[in-house]
This record gives C-alpha cells, structure tokens and sequence, in this order.
C-alpha cells in the first residue's frame, strides 16, 4: 500500500513519552544510552518514524514492538522506518538495544547516537494522548555492564550488546519504575570512558556534552556501579563522587552497588561511611556471579544480568520499601 502521508508530529509531542536520558536539539530528541525508550499509541494503518542520521559512523541499535509482538531489531541506518499495520488501535515501543560505546557519543555532531526526528503519519492515521508513567523513578548510573555491553556475547561491538538486558533495566521494570539507566564503557569514578566521555562525576548530570538533564522530579533511587574500571581508587574519592550525586539530589535514596568482581568493595564501603548519610547505602555484591555467568570473564551475560537482578531487588525493596510490579 502506497503511503500517503498525514500529519507531521514533532518529537516533542506530549503524546509521545520519552523515557531515559534524553536531551533536545532543533526538532530532536536525542540519546546516547542503551535502554532508553520511546512509546506511542495510534488508530490507523500506519506511519513513519524518523531520524536524523546525518554524520553517523555507526548504526546504533532499536528494539521495535508493535502491539505484543515480538520485538524485531532495527538499526538505524536510513532516516525512516516504516511501520503498516491493520486498520484498529496499536501501540509502538522502541528500545535503544545500543549505542556503540568505541565512536564519538559525547561531543555533538556524533557518530553513534539516537537522533529521534518525530513521526509522519499516514492520513488514515491518528495518534492517541497516552497514560503518563505512575511508578517510582530510579537513575542507574555505570560503566559497560551497565550498558548491556557484551551481554548476548563476546563480541566488544553493538551486535554483542542489549541494553534491555542489563540488569538496570530488569531491575526497573521489576519495580514498574521509570528509570533512567546511563552506562558508558570504560568509565569509572576516576577514569573516563570510552566515546569521548568524561569520568562519572563529570559526567552526571548531562547527557551529553552541552545538554543539561532536567528531570520533572527528582528520582526516588539512584544507584550508582562505577569503579571495575579505575585503576586506583580511595574511599575518599568514591565518598568525592557521591556528594555530587546528593548535591543534586539531597532528598533521593542512593545505593553504591559495589563492582560484581569485588574490585574496591571495600574502599566503596568506606567512603560510604564516611559521608554518615542514612539515605546513602553500600551493597556489596562480591559472589553474586561468577566468571562463568559471564561472557568473556567480566561482563555478565543474559544469565548473569539476571541473576544480579535477582539479588538486587530484593535489597533495593528493603532499602526504599517500595513494592514491586
């Protein structure tokens, strides 16, 4: 069927629900983090959604779910992906899977990033005010586990990664939470990573370089899993970073998750304490996994990203007694 467009939507259209770290640009919304998410409902038959794919060195990588199909992966390669359904009611859900952690994500104009251009609809299409998220707000901030890197396998580029696989996002949906879920590889509390961005706490609070991330509320759980990959690390330097993280948000439970291979649990504990803050708390997660649920020694696999889910929620439903799903 020939398309024949309709009405034009803008990114920043209040029936689209933007979910994750997302900054704005001139008639863009945009991401450079895995697990960020983007929803809408229509009556119709079909429409286009768009992109801005101009100067990409990389197609970054989207799950795509129409109704409760099974979700097909896309990647971002031409500036329109056209959805035709049959005529009725349908809802749309697209998942950043990833963004290459190994190109510049960082510094606009980038080569790997989600530049959402808005939707065409067709003319016998109409696009519906959706219900506004009712759940807690968490923020996960880390480094390439995070991210989902390595998660499906060992292969260090997008094909071998999933964001929707990580155990931040299986957490957040364990909890119905909107969550914002910001991992870049390589990065610590020290040392900076990959792609062009700066070490955690310079980090925070942007999504990328220039774009300040507002939040309509401060969220009610930050949990922080930096750390795997400084090379050195003190208490006093881990105790440096959260501050910035309470400086921004002074109300917010925060939860240091230590690195799943043990690396600096202690040094994370004691720069906990030393802050003497009852809404800052250390978890550590030595044991929790093994090299064998991960896929290259290091970065948990599917099973290993569950698994860390398993353990977490349970810790994070005594910490904030927030119930689940």
């Amino acid at each position: 069927m020939t398309f024949v467009p309709g009405e034009v939507v803008a990114p920043g259209d209040p029936r689209i629900l933007l979910e994750g770290q997302w900054g704005h640009q001139p008639g863009l919304a945009v991401t450079v983090n895995s697990g960020s998410r983007l929803s809408f409902g229509f009556s119709g038959t079909g429409l286009q959604v768009l992109f801005d794919t101009d100067g990409l060195e990389v197609a970054p990588h989207l799950w795509v779910t129409v109704d409760d199909g099974e979700p097909t992966l896309h990647l971002i390669e031409q500036p329109v992906l056209e959805l035709s359904v049959d005529d009725g009611r349908h809802t749309v859900e697209l998942v950043v899977k990833d963004v290459n952690e190994f190109v510049n994500r960082w510094e606009p104009p980038f080569a790997c990033a989600v530049s959402f251009a808005g939707l065409i609809l067709d003319d016998r299409t109409t696009l519906r005010l959706g219900a506004q998220p009712g759940g807690p707000r968490f923020e996960f901030y880390g480094d390439s586990i995070t991210q989902g890197v390595r998660a499906l396998s060992a292969d260090p580029e997008s094909a071998g990664a999933d964001g929707t696989k990580a155990y931040a996002y299986l957490t957040a949906r364990a909890f119905g939470a909107t969550s914002y879920q910001v991992g870049f590889g390589r990065q610590g509390v020290i040392k900076p990573g990959n792609g062009g961005v700066p070490a955690g706490p310079e980090s925070f609070g942007w999504n990328f370089a220039g774009s300040r991330a507002l939040r309509i509320a401060a969220p009610d759980l930050v949990v922080l899993n930096l750390g795997v990959n400084d090379d050195s690390l003190s208490a006093d330097q881990y105790a440096d970073y959260v501050r910035v993280v309470r400086a921004a948000y002074p109300g917010s439970t925060i939860v240091a998750v230590s690195p799943f291979s043990g690396k600096y649990a202690e040094e994370i504990a004691a720069g906990v304490k030393s802050l003497d803050d009852p809404a800052v708390h250390s978890v550590p997660t030595t044991g929790w996994i093994t090299e064998a649920d991960c896929t290259d020694g290091l970065h948990p696999s599917v099973v290993g990203h569950a698994k860390i889910a398993e353990r977490l929620v349970p810790v994070l439903r005594e910490i904030t007694g927030l119930r689940l799903r």
